[in-house]
Protein backbone atom coordinates (compact mmCIF):
# COMPACT_ATOMS: atom_id res chain seq x y z
CA UNK A 1 0.00 0.00 0.00
CA UNK A 2 1.76 3.05 -1.15
CA UNK A 3 2.14 5.64 1.89
CA UNK A 4 1.87 9.88 1.94
CA UNK A 5 3.71 11.79 3.78
CA UNK A 6 1.31 14.14 6.22
CA UNK A 7 4.30 15.74 8.43
CA UNK A 8 7.95 15.12 8.70
CA UNK A 9 7.45 12.21 11.22
CA UNK A 10 3.83 11.06 10.07
CA UNK A 11 2.90 8.68 7.20
CA UNK A 12 -0.74 7.73 6.42
CA UNK A 13 -1.92 4.82 4.21
CA UNK A 14 -3.14 6.43 0.62
CA UNK A 15 -6.89 4.36 1.71
CA UNK A 16 -8.05 5.32 5.02
CA UNK A 17 -10.57 3.15 6.67
CA UNK A 18 -13.72 5.42 8.22
CA UNK A 19 -15.35 4.32 11.42
CA UNK A 20 -18.74 6.54 10.96
CA UNK A 21 -20.63 3.57 10.89
CA UNK A 22 -18.59 1.44 13.60
CA UNK A 23 -21.78 2.16 15.95
CA UNK A 24 -24.71 1.03 13.31
CA UNK A 25 -23.27 -2.60 13.30
CA UNK A 26 -25.21 -5.27 15.06
CA UNK A 27 -21.69 -6.21 16.61
CA UNK A 28 -20.05 -3.85 18.21
CA UNK A 29 -17.72 -6.33 20.64
CA UNK A 30 -13.98 -5.41 21.10
CA UNK A 31 -13.11 -8.75 19.33
CA UNK A 32 -15.34 -7.89 16.35
CA UNK A 33 -13.71 -4.20 16.15
CA UNK A 34 -10.54 -5.55 16.01
CA UNK A 35 -11.40 -8.03 13.29
CA UNK A 36 -12.01 -5.15 11.24
CA UNK A 37 -8.75 -3.35 11.87
CA UNK A 38 -6.75 -6.77 11.50
CA UNK A 39 -8.19 -6.82 8.04
CA UNK A 40 -7.38 -3.45 6.97
CA UNK A 41 -3.78 -4.40 8.45
CA UNK A 42 -3.71 -7.19 6.46
CA UNK A 43 -3.37 -4.96 3.19
CA UNK A 44 -1.59 -2.01 4.54
CA UNK A 45 -4.59 0.06 5.42
CA UNK A 46 -3.00 1.58 8.69
CA UNK A 47 -5.17 5.08 8.75
CA UNK A 48 -8.33 5.19 10.77
CA UNK A 49 -11.00 8.00 10.62
CA UNK A 50 -12.52 9.17 13.64
CA UNK A 51 -15.24 11.35 14.61
CA UNK A 52 -16.00 12.95 17.96
CA UNK A 53 -19.69 13.08 17.10
CA UNK A 54 -19.76 9.41 14.92
CA UNK A 55 -22.64 6.98 16.75
CA UNK A 56 -24.01 9.94 18.78
CA UNK A 57 -20.80 10.43 20.56
CA UNK A 58 -20.01 6.54 21.32
CA UNK A 59 -17.96 5.37 18.20
CA UNK A 60 -14.72 6.21 19.57
CA UNK A 61 -15.71 4.79 23.40
CA UNK A 62 -16.20 1.48 20.87
CA UNK A 63 -13.21 1.65 18.97
CA UNK A 64 -11.13 2.52 22.04
CA UNK A 65 -12.35 -0.63 24.04
CA UNK A 66 -10.78 -2.82 20.89
CA UNK A 67 -7.81 -1.14 21.58
CA UNK A 68 -7.86 -1.83 25.50
CA UNK A 69 -8.19 -5.53 24.77
CA UNK A 70 -5.65 -5.69 21.78
CA UNK A 71 -2.86 -2.97 22.85
CA UNK A 72 -0.36 -4.50 20.50
CA UNK A 73 -3.11 -2.76 17.91
CA UNK A 74 -2.34 0.85 18.67
CA UNK A 75 1.39 0.87 17.28
CA UNK A 76 0.53 -0.44 13.78
CA UNK A 77 -1.90 2.46 13.25
CA UNK A 78 -2.53 6.07 12.71
CA UNK A 79 -5.85 7.79 14.02
CA UNK A 80 -7.34 10.74 12.89
CA UNK A 81 -10.35 12.51 14.65
CA UNK A 82 -12.59 15.56 14.37
CA UNK A 83 -14.31 17.73 16.50
CA UNK A 84 -16.52 21.50 16.97
CA UNK A 85 -20.20 19.58 16.28
CA UNK A 86 -22.21 20.02 18.98
CA UNK A 87 -25.54 17.84 18.81
CA UNK A 88 -28.21 17.01 20.99
CA UNK A 89 -27.49 13.08 21.45
CA UNK A 90 -24.84 11.46 24.16
CA UNK A 91 -22.95 13.61 26.41
CA UNK A 92 -24.67 17.00 24.48
CA UNK A 93 -28.10 16.15 25.03
CA UNK A 94 -28.65 19.05 27.11
CA UNK A 95 -28.02 21.11 23.75
CA UNK A 96 -30.97 22.94 22.64
CA UNK A 97 -29.96 23.23 18.95
CA UNK A 98 -27.04 21.73 16.86
CA UNK A 99 -24.12 23.96 15.97
CA UNK A 100 -20.54 23.88 15.88
CA UNK A 101 -18.26 25.51 18.65
CA UNK A 102 -14.50 26.52 17.88
CA UNK A 103 -14.00 28.13 20.89
CA UNK A 104 -10.38 26.98 22.33
CA UNK A 105 -12.66 25.78 25.94
CA UNK A 106 -14.27 23.30 23.68
CA UNK A 107 -11.85 22.08 21.34
CA UNK A 108 -9.56 21.15 24.76
CA UNK A 109 -12.47 19.64 26.09
CA UNK A 110 -13.39 17.64 22.61
CA UNK A 111 -9.52 16.46 23.11
CA UNK A 112 -9.42 15.10 26.33
CA UNK A 113 -12.97 13.41 26.08
CA UNK A 114 -11.51 11.67 22.05
CA UNK A 115 -7.64 10.78 24.23
CA UNK A 116 -10.12 9.43 27.11
CA UNK A 117 -12.31 7.23 24.55
CA UNK A 118 -10.24 5.94 22.67
CA UNK A 119 -7.45 5.00 25.34
CA UNK A 120 -4.62 6.78 23.53
CA UNK A 121 -1.81 9.32 24.81
CA UNK A 122 -1.65 11.19 21.03
CA UNK A 123 -4.27 11.64 18.04
CA UNK A 124 -2.19 11.44 14.91
CA UNK A 125 -4.47 14.36 12.98
CA UNK A 126 -7.14 16.37 14.83
CA UNK A 127 -9.66 18.25 12.05
CA UNK A 128 -12.24 21.19 13.02
CA UNK A 129 -15.18 19.36 11.60
CA UNK A 130 -17.28 21.87 10.06
CA UNK A 131 -16.67 25.53 9.11
CA UNK A 132 -18.15 27.79 11.96
CA UNK A 133 -19.87 31.19 10.74
CA UNK A 134 -18.64 32.14 14.85
CA UNK A 135 -15.08 30.70 14.73
CA UNK A 136 -12.34 33.51 16.27
CA UNK A 137 -9.51 32.44 14.34
CA UNK A 138 -6.88 34.05 16.42
CA UNK A 139 -8.76 31.68 19.51
CA UNK A 140 -9.10 28.84 17.19
CA UNK A 141 -5.88 28.86 15.89
CA UNK A 142 -4.15 29.35 19.43
CA UNK A 143 -6.13 26.23 20.53
CA UNK A 144 -4.86 23.94 17.60
CA UNK A 145 -1.04 25.45 17.85
CA UNK A 146 -1.25 24.66 21.76
CA UNK A 147 -2.94 21.25 21.59
CA UNK A 148 0.47 20.13 19.05
CA UNK A 149 2.79 22.04 21.46
CA UNK A 150 1.67 19.74 24.42
CA UNK A 151 2.01 16.71 22.85
CA UNK A 152 -2.00 15.73 22.74
CA UNK A 153 -1.57 15.81 18.35
CA UNK A 154 0.34 15.37 16.25
CA UNK A 155 -0.31 17.06 13.08
CA UNK A 156 -4.06 19.45 12.73
CA UNK A 157 -6.11 20.23 9.80
CA UNK A 158 -9.83 21.03 8.49
CA UNK A 159 -12.71 19.23 7.26
CA UNK A 160 -15.28 20.73 4.64
CA UNK A 161 -13.56 24.24 4.48
CA UNK A 162 -13.67 26.19 1.12
CA UNK A 163 -9.81 27.82 0.52
CA UNK A 164 -10.63 31.14 2.01
CA UNK A 165 -11.68 29.14 5.35
CA UNK A 166 -8.56 27.73 5.20
CA UNK A 167 -7.29 30.87 4.82
CA UNK A 168 -8.52 32.85 7.42
CA UNK A 169 -7.61 29.87 9.97
CA UNK A 170 -4.15 29.38 8.98
CA UNK A 171 -3.19 33.16 8.77
CA UNK A 172 -3.88 32.64 12.88
CA UNK A 173 -1.40 29.67 13.26
CA UNK A 174 1.99 28.67 13.29
CA UNK A 175 1.30 24.76 12.81
CA UNK A 176 0.30 24.16 9.34
CA UNK A 177 -2.61 22.94 8.46
CA UNK A 178 -1.81 19.60 6.54
CA UNK A 179 -5.35 18.06 5.31
CA UNK A 180 -8.80 19.53 4.24
CA UNK A 181 -10.86 16.64 4.30
CA UNK A 182 -14.08 16.90 2.14
CA UNK A 183 -16.30 15.54 0.04
CA UNK A 184 -15.30 14.11 -2.90
CA UNK A 185 -16.55 10.95 -5.90
CA UNK A 186 -17.71 10.53 -9.22
CA UNK A 187 -21.10 11.99 -7.37
CA UNK A 188 -19.74 14.93 -6.37
CA UNK A 189 -16.86 15.98 -8.35
CA UNK A 190 -17.31 20.21 -8.23
CA UNK A 191 -14.45 20.07 -6.34
CA UNK A 192 -12.34 19.05 -9.26
CA UNK A 193 -13.16 23.14 -10.64
CA UNK A 194 -14.21 24.57 -8.74
CA UNK A 195 -10.94 25.71 -6.98
CA UNK A 196 -11.05 23.96 -3.89
CA UNK A 197 -8.27 21.01 -5.00
CA UNK A 198 -6.20 23.48 -7.30
CA UNK A 199 -5.90 25.16 -3.88
CA UNK A 200 -4.91 22.35 -2.05
CA UNK A 201 -2.69 21.45 -4.06
CA UNK A 202 -0.99 25.10 -4.10
CA UNK A 203 -0.64 25.12 -0.30
CA UNK A 204 0.85 21.44 0.00
CA UNK A 205 -2.35 20.60 1.58
CA UNK A 206 -3.68 16.52 1.41
CA UNK A 207 -6.84 16.02 0.50
CA UNK A 208 -8.66 13.23 2.29
CA UNK A 209 -12.33 12.34 0.62
CA UNK A 210 -15.10 11.94 2.73
CA UNK A 211 -18.05 9.40 0.87
CA UNK A 212 -15.78 8.76 -2.15
CA UNK A 213 -19.05 6.23 -3.51
CA UNK A 214 -21.40 8.88 -3.15
CA UNK A 215 -23.21 7.18 -0.67
CA UNK A 216 -23.70 3.85 -2.69
CA UNK A 217 -25.81 5.89 -5.04
CA UNK A 218 -23.06 5.53 -7.80
CA UNK A 219 -23.40 1.51 -7.45
CA UNK A 220 -27.33 1.41 -6.96
CA UNK A 221 -28.34 1.31 -10.05
CA UNK A 222 -27.31 -1.04 -13.05
CA UNK A 223 -29.38 1.73 -15.66
CA UNK A 224 -27.44 4.81 -15.82
CA UNK A 225 -24.16 4.80 -18.04
CA UNK A 226 -21.79 5.94 -15.54
CA UNK A 227 -22.95 2.95 -13.03
CA UNK A 228 -22.31 0.58 -16.65
CA UNK A 229 -19.04 2.10 -16.90
CA UNK A 230 -17.79 1.50 -13.42
CA UNK A 231 -19.36 -2.21 -13.96
CA UNK A 232 -17.36 -2.93 -17.10
CA UNK A 233 -14.38 -1.98 -16.35
CA UNK A 234 -14.23 -3.78 -12.70
CA UNK A 235 -14.85 -6.54 -14.95
CA UNK A 236 -11.77 -5.88 -17.55
CA UNK A 237 -9.43 -5.56 -14.29
CA UNK A 238 -11.17 -8.48 -12.09
CA UNK A 239 -12.35 -5.83 -9.53
CA UNK A 240 -15.87 -4.45 -7.98
CA UNK A 241 -17.14 -1.58 -9.57
CA UNK A 242 -16.70 0.69 -6.30
CA UNK A 243 -12.41 0.26 -6.73
CA UNK A 244 -13.08 1.64 -10.10
CA UNK A 245 -14.46 4.78 -8.51
CA UNK A 246 -11.86 4.83 -6.09
CA UNK A 247 -9.35 4.44 -8.60
CA UNK A 248 -10.83 7.43 -10.35
CA UNK A 249 -9.93 9.63 -7.45
CA UNK A 250 -6.48 7.76 -6.36
CA UNK A 251 -5.33 8.72 -10.44
CA UNK A 252 -5.54 12.98 -9.52
CA UNK A 253 -2.47 14.27 -8.78
CA UNK A 254 -3.51 15.96 -5.63
CA UNK A 255 -3.22 12.59 -4.53
CA UNK A 256 -6.60 12.04 -3.02
CA UNK A 257 -6.82 9.81 0.31
CA UNK A 258 -10.49 8.30 0.40
CA UNK A 259 -12.10 7.30 3.16
CA UNK A 260 -13.22 4.29 2.76
CA UNK A 261 -16.14 2.54 5.27
CA UNK A 262 -18.33 -0.62 5.46
CA UNK A 263 -18.50 -3.22 8.37
CA UNK A 264 -18.62 -5.94 6.64
CA UNK A 265 -15.50 -8.40 6.67
CA UNK A 266 -15.69 -9.33 3.85
CA UNK A 267 -16.10 -6.22 2.32
CA UNK A 268 -13.52 -4.59 4.37
CA UNK A 269 -10.87 -7.46 3.26
CA UNK A 270 -11.05 -6.38 -0.48
CA UNK A 271 -10.84 -2.20 -0.22
CA UNK A 272 -7.31 -2.36 -1.41
CA UNK A 273 -8.43 -3.23 -5.02
CA UNK A 274 -8.76 -0.37 -5.82
CA UNK A 275 -4.95 0.30 -5.22
CA UNK A 276 -4.04 -2.23 -8.17
CA UNK A 277 -6.77 -0.49 -10.78
CA UNK A 278 -4.76 1.14 -13.97
CA UNK A 279 -7.19 4.62 -14.38
CA UNK A 280 -5.09 5.83 -17.71
CA UNK A 281 -6.18 9.18 -18.56
CA UNK A 282 -8.75 8.62 -21.28
CA UNK A 283 -10.55 6.60 -18.89
CA UNK A 284 -10.22 9.01 -16.19
CA UNK A 285 -11.90 11.62 -18.69
CA UNK A 286 -14.79 8.57 -19.94
CA UNK A 287 -16.32 8.36 -15.89
CA UNK A 288 -15.86 12.15 -15.62
CA UNK A 289 -18.09 13.29 -18.63
CA UNK A 290 -20.42 10.24 -17.69
CA UNK A 291 -20.08 12.19 -14.32
CA UNK A 292 -21.14 15.68 -15.79
CA UNK A 293 -24.03 13.97 -18.44
CA UNK A 294 -21.66 15.14 -21.25
CA UNK A 295 -18.46 15.58 -22.87
CA UNK A 296 -16.24 18.20 -21.53
CA UNK A 297 -16.01 21.06 -23.75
Amino acid sequence: MERVTITGDLTFSRLVYGLWRLADDADTSPAHVAAKIKACLAQGITTMDHADIYGDYAGEKIFGDALRQAPELRGRIEIVTKCDIVAPAGRYSGAKVKHYDTSRAHIHAAVDQSLTDLGIERIDLLLIHRPDPLMDPAETGRALDDLVASGKVRAVGVSNFRPWDVSLLQSAMSQRLVVNQIELSLKAHQSFTNGDLAYLQEHAILPMAWSPLGGGVLLADEGPALTQALARIGREQGVEPSAVAIAWLLRHPARILPVLGTNRLERIARLAEAARVGIDRQTWFELYALALGREVA
